[in-house]
């Protein structure tokens, strides 16, 4: 299953750069990004070839960073194929705390990153309707 890397971070320049400058230091591909902003904090949630190396990189620099597990599911790059999952997945009672995706192909393929309760028993459900999941190894050849 898949890993995320959260980290907290002080809203000001050159945090998100001392944070991209330790991967790239350490050769840790970041294959998907995205940032929420609270203010003066927010949480960086990273996609990378190497999440344990990552987490351990970047908490030795002092920084708040914990990995997550999250279900990386395939879908196809079609208008529909998203809300599909969803729709299987209320049915399920499954509750997403968040999400994001990214575009592998155009009109091909797309990888909907998802942050559930249960990882496990999602990834099972996803698998049984026929779904691809994507790992860690599978993120890095994306």
């Amino acid at each position: 299953m898949p890993h995320q890397v959260a980290v907290f971070l002080e809203n000001k320049p050159g945090k998100l750069e001392k944070v991209t400058g330790l991967l790239a230091e350490r050769k840790i591909n970041i294959r998907a990004i995205t940032i929420a902003d609270s203010g003066g904090f927010g949480v960086l949630k990273i996609l990378v070839d190497d999440p344990e190396s990552a987490r351990t990189a970047l908490a030795d620099a002092g920084l708040a960073a914990v990995l997550k597990t999250v279900v990386a599911v395939a879908i196809p790059d079609l208008p529909g194929s998203l809300h599909r999952v969803l729709e299987l997945l209320a049915r399920h009672g499954v509750n997403i705390q968040d999400a994001s995706g990214f575009v592998v192909s155009r009109g091909q393929e797309a990888v909907i990153i998802l942050q559930v309760d249960e990882p496990g028993r999602v990834s099972t459900l996803l698998e049984k309707e026929g779904l691809a999941l994507v790992s860690d190894q599978d993120l890095y050849f994306l």
